[in-house]
């Protein structure tokens, strides 16, 4: 079997290495021209820079283009003063870090402003240039701790959502049949599959299976296909990245008429006994980030468990 059919540890390994990061983005807003050429200049380097004359130019910049990571605002300008301006960003960008530049001393604007969590530091005018870079910095790092704190929280949630569903399935379903739909559906939404098929074994022999496929039919031709087969007799997940570059699988029929271009066949296990072939398929090369993977494992032993506690077909 070609070499792009890897373990997951492998793949752990091979993902470990860090692709080149993006600049973050930065929003700098000021009614005056010659200081938003300034800022823009001074952090272009280092940051994607957008710049808006207005609060009310700087929100519809924000709902064209999303989220940033900094947003850096005068303070003093018509319309809306900078810290109400960024009081409508907190609820949309709740990450974003907020930095205000004043020229005047307006301490209860911005005492109440920094309290409510809504600016981050303000800092004075004229601004030392490599001192507000250090300030812009450390605000960048801020973002991307909470940034990465939300996802992982979302993460967690959604992972949670997945392995009750799986134990809602076990405990409500009276035989085999009846849970493979439903774990299938909850596999397959989960990790964006356009295909995925959850097959029980009994005696090497393959026999009612469950299915999800978010678009067209899907046909089952596990029974004849090299990775699955592999991954039932040596009992361990086998992942091809990208099919149309592996010449022992590209050719095969039933990958060409599915479309199929990754494809990952999981055998779940209890207690050493093959129970079922997971099976998930996509119409492009995916690779999985690690923590993905590692859900992926969960999830198996999770639906293994559940299977060894459903009663078995008569």
């Amino acid at each position: 079997m070609s070499d792009i059919i890897l373990e997951l540890d492998t793949l752990k390994k091979q993902l470990s290495t860090t692709t080149r990061r993006q600049k973050p983005k930065m929003l700098v807003v000021d009614d005056e021209p010659d200081n938003l050429d300034l800022l823009y200049r001074t952090f272009r380097r280092d940051f994607q820079v957008t710049k808006a004359e207005s609060g009310l130019q700087a929100l519809e910049v924000l709902e064209r283009e999303g989220e940033v990571a900094v947003i850096i605002s005068d303070q003093r300008m018509p319309e809306m003063k900078g810290t109400e301006f960024l009081s409508k960003t907190v609820p949309q960008f709740p990450n974003t870090v907020r930095i205000i530049l004043t020229g005047f001393t307006d301490i209860e604007d911005l005492v109440e402003a920094i309290n409510s969590g809504q600016v981050y530091k303000y800092i004075t005018k004229p601004w030392d240039p490599t001192e507000l870079k250090k300030v812009v910095q450390r605000a960048s790092d801020t973002y991307e701790v909470l940034k990465q704190r939300t996802e992982e929280l979302k993460r967690s949630e959604s992972h949670m959502a997945l392995l009750k569903s799986i134990l809602d399935t076990a405990q409500t379903s009276k035989n085999w049949e009846e849970a493979l739909d439903a774990l299938a559906i909850a596999v397959g939404e989960e990790f964006c599959v356009n295909g995925c098929i959850l097959q029980p074994t009994c005696d090497d022999r393959f026999d009612t299976v469950g299915i999800y496929s978010p678009e067209a039919p899907l046909e089952n031709w596990l029974d004849r296909d090299p990775l699955v087969q592999e991954a039932i007799a040596q009992k361990t997940v086998r992942f091809a990245i990208d099919i149309s570059t592996d010449a022992n699988l590209s050719e095969l029929p039933h990958y060409q008429n599915a479309g199929v271009r990754s494809h990952v066949a999981m055998p779940l296990v209890f207690q050493e006994k093959l129970l079922a072939i997971l099976s998930l398929q996509w119409h492009q090369p995916v690779q999985l980030q690690e923590d993905r993977l590692e859900l992926l494992h969960l999830v198996a032993r999770q639906i293994a468990l559940a299977m060894a506690a459903i009663p078995s077909q008569a």
